[in-house]
This record gives C-alpha cells, sequence and structure tokens, in this order.
C-alpha cells in the first residue's frame, strides 16, 4: 500500500477526517532522501519514510504530538 494511502486509512480509522488531511504531493525539493512526509503546521519533514514508519508517525506527531526523531530531516 502507497504511503499516503496508510495515512489516509489511519485518518479514517482514528475518525480525524476533519482535522487531518493526507495527500499526494511533489518531492519538496527533497527528492534525494527518498519518499518524503511533510507534517504542517509544524512542517517537520521526514526522509526516507517506509510504509512500516507511517503508524509511528502517525502515532507518535499527529496524535501524541511528539516528532519522530529517527527520520527527521534536519535542514
Amino acid at each position: 500500500m502507497e504511503l499516503v494511502e496508510e495515512f489516509k486509512k489511519l485518518v479514517k480509522d482514528n475518525k480525524l477526517n476533519s482535522e487531518v488531511r493526507a495527500q499526494r504531493a511533489g518531492c519538496f525539493d527533497v527528492c534525494a532522501f527518498g519518499p518524503a512526509v511533510v507534517v504542517y503546521p509544524e512542517g517537520i519533514f521526514y526522509g526516507n519514510v517506509q510504509p512500516e514508519d507511517v503508524k509511528e508517525i502517525f502515532d507518535e506527531h499527529i496524535v501524541n504530538n511528539r516528532p519522530v526523531e529517527r527520520l527527521k530531516l534536519n535542514f
């Protein structure tokens, strides 16, 4: 399953449709870092995100407001 689809499923399953939106986008000028995810409004970027990382990003950052340091891109 594609990353955005996994995020959409978690949003729906957690009934956060009115608060969270998962959307496919371009590379955000960070293509060199593999599949990337950005969480707004903080603007925190995650790089080289794999399907197995989606739940961790969702649970930790989206739900509990704790960025996942091991995946975070620092510019």
